[in-house]
């Protein structure tokens, strides 16, 4: 029994390397990420279903942890109530993106304080990234983002009823700040 439980974690400690293993496969899959990493605040606006247009102030920090095994994602959203009103939070997310070396693609977990937790879909090509996931009502969202020319962070969110059509409901421009 000990003889099996030592070849596991010698097993596990190949495929993710250890505490200090900067250089294992997951640490490498993160670093395409990297370009995500910094403090982040801009503007935008959302849109949900035939509500008025939203003007929302955003700051996204982004940070790698677990040894460069992990990137933690913490966003926030805020509006005025009205016109000279007080800024009230209208989205609150955090996300952990991580490799799974045994499924060889990346795995995401996000929550939002309003909708719950997701595990959608995630693809990069090291310059951007999108990820999208199926809504329990039907349909689907994805979120694209990219840094532009200029060095800010672009990104939109869409709605598709049926994966072909998509509508904007969000968008936003950030610069970074640290």
């Amino acid at each position: 029994m000990y003889t099996t439980l030592v070849l596991i974690i010698v097993s596990l400690a190949a495929q993710t390397g250890g505490p200090n293993d900067r250089n294992s496969p997951v640490v490498e899959k993160i670093k395409a990420l990297s370009f995500m990493v910094g403090e982040w605040e801009g503007e935008g606006w959302m849109q949900i279903g035939p509500q008025e247009r939203k003007t929302v102030k955003v700051k996204e920090s982004v940070r790698l942890k677990l040894s460069g095994k992990a990137l933690l994602v913490e966003g926030l959203g805020t509006s005025k109530t009205s016109e000279g009103g007080e800024e009230t939070v209208v989205h609150e997310a955090l996300a952990v993106i991580t490799w799974d070396p045994k499924k060889e693609q990346y795995s995401m977990r996000a929550i939002t304080a309003k909708a719950g937790a997701v595990d959608p879909k995630v693809e990069t090509d090291g310059t951007s990234i999108v990820w999208s996931f199926e809504t329990p009502v039907g349909g689907a969202v994805r979120y694209s983002i990219k840094i532009n020319e200029k060095r800010q962070w672009l990104e939109i969110g869409e709605f598709s009823r049926d994966g072909k059509g998509w509508n904007k409901f969000f968008e936003m421009t950030l610069s970074k700040k640290k």
